[in-house]
């Protein structure tokens, strides 16, 4: 078959395999709930592929080989994202076992007050970020451990997750380490640092109208009583050897990603350090895990390595630590990483068949003027998260399929840049099968639509972007030569 004689798939037709994903997803959610990304959605996600690909092949004439290329494209693109689950996973559990965490966690709850609590976690959650110009490892490291502080005093999940969530993607917009932030000023042709800038103009707002919630959040939501957080205290004191000395593992974490180390360095130099810490200071825990054994270095041994790839359950005599302190390692990445490949197959499928081009005519129709053109952007970014699961390729795709329009319109590259970062980036975590959005839910313990409502930066960036444009405020033309 020639490749002349592929059919271009109409707009109808393209819509088919979201309506089933999204039709199929909502049954899913309903019928499972919490339950759904043990195997529900993954299901959900491969009959979508199914769907695409039959229209693709019965009706477009799209060879089968190019639908397994485009799979196996995207699986590749995010082969280093997996690696990185597995390594988040083995962290989580030593970090936790050596009392690190816990550690953080009792001190965390003795300094920090539940009123500021809210804003504290957001401030502290941009500023790493902004430093490591990633949210993953913001949230998998110092995120972890605030939500045990958050927890302790009381506040709903949502609330925690939520005020994590807005400050660990506001540093992983604007960092200038950030990949995400590189790739959208990349691939738009505007130099980074002025991209940042310029980013700041909706970014900056978006973050201050956040903050000021999280701080109103902080005097009304009810929090636990002193007596019932003191005593969250006493049981994580009568579980683990604390120690000011469990603090250098962080320390050494933020030297690597202060050294720029690349991230699957830096996050098994932390994994294995804290397995090291794990061993010295709480043998007592690896001899529980090991389950049985003779208590000793073999016991511990094996108890450390259950504790990188697999469950661990450690009795604390108080039900929520209970529930925060044990860890599933690598094995409870498995999921996630079962999700994201799906995923990727619906998104291949969707590329290979060309139905992604023709949706992307719809928001082509309502480009006239600026707000037109920005509302189209941010709409199509927001469709393409939602369609390709992965943010990387929702940048790729909207940056390049946009860059043309916004020349040809006589507008510089870093409207679109923002415009990208603004629909791309910070709405990747709010998609349940989206990559950003498995990851943070599985390493936070909370789902995506428990914290969504209350990602208030996340939520704010696309609107402020279209905001903006609506008032016409710095919208720079290109010069004419």
């Amino acid at each position: 078959m020639t490749q002349s004689s592929v059919k271009q798939p109409s707009v109808w037709l393209s819509f088919v395999p979201v309506a089933v994903l999204t039709g199929l997803l909502f049954f899913t959610i309903r019928i499972f709930g919490s339950d759904a990304l043990n195997g529900g959605s993954q299901m959900v996600l491969l009959l979508s592929t199914a769907v695409c690909s039959l229209i693709a092949v019965g009706h477009c004439g799209v060879k089968w080989k190019q639908i397994e290329q485009a799979i196996t494209g995207h699986i590749t693109s995010v082969a280093m994202a997996l690696f990185l689950l597995l390594l988040i996973g083995a962290l989580s559990g030593s970090w936790m076992i050596s009392g690190v965490v816990p550690t953080l966690i009792y001190y965390g709850i003795q300094l920090i007050h539940p009123t500021v609590y809210l804003v504290s976690t957001c401030v502290i959650c941009a500023i790493v970020s902004v430093l490591t110009g990633s949210s993953w490892t913001t949230i998998a490291t110092i995120g972890v451990a605030l939500v045990g502080i958050g927890q302790a005093l009381g506040f709903h999940p949502g609330w925690i997750a939520g005020a994590i969530i807005s400050g660990a993607y506001f540093g992983d917009k604007v960092s200038p380490l950030s990949d995400t932030t590189v790739l959208a000023s990349s691939v738009s042709d505007t130099p980074i640092f002025t991209h940042i800038r310029y980013l700041m103009i909706t970014t900056i707002p978006s973050i201050t109208l956040s903050l000021m919630i999280f701080l109103v959040a902080g005097f009304l939501c009810e929090t636990s009583p002193a007596a019932e957080v003191s005593a969250y205290a006493l049981s994580i004191e009568n579980t683990f050897w604390l120690s000011p000395w469990l603090l250098v593992v962080p320390l050494v974490t933020g030297i690597l990603i202060y050294r720029r180390l690349p991230a699957v360095i830096t996050l098994f130099v932390a994994a294995l350090l804290g397995g090291v810490f794990a061993w010295f200071f709480q043998p007592h825990l690896l001899d529980r895990i090991a389950g049985g054994e003779t208590p000793g270095l073999a016991a511990q041994f094996k108890g450390l390595l259950i504790t990188f790839y697999g469950t661990t359950h450690t009795e604390t005599g108080n039900p929520e630590l209970n529930e925060l302190v044990s860890t599933r390692g690598m094995e409870g990445m498995m999921h996630t990483i079962w999700l994201i490949l799906c995923a990727m197959s619906f998104g291949g499928s969707m590329v290979a068949s060309g139905m992604l081009h023709s949706i992307m005519s719809v928001f082509l129709r309502f480009i006239r003027r600026t707000l037109g053109l920005v509302f189209s952007t941010v709409v199509a970014g927001l469709f393409f998260n939602i369609a390709t699961a992965d943010q990387y390729i929702s940048i790729l795709l909207t940056g390049s399929m946009f860059k043309g329009i916004y020349r040809d319109k006589g507008y510089q590259g870093r409207l679109l840049s923002r415009t990208t970062e603004d629909a791309v980036t910070v709405t990747s975590p709010l998609i349940p099968w989206n990559t950003c959005g498995m990851t943070q839910s599985t390493i936070l313990g909370v789902s995506t639509f428990t914290y969504l409502p209350y990602c208030f930066f996340n939520l704010l960036s696309p609107l402020m972007s279209i905001a903006v444009a609506a008032l016409g405020y710095k919208i720079y033309r290109r010069k004419e030569n």
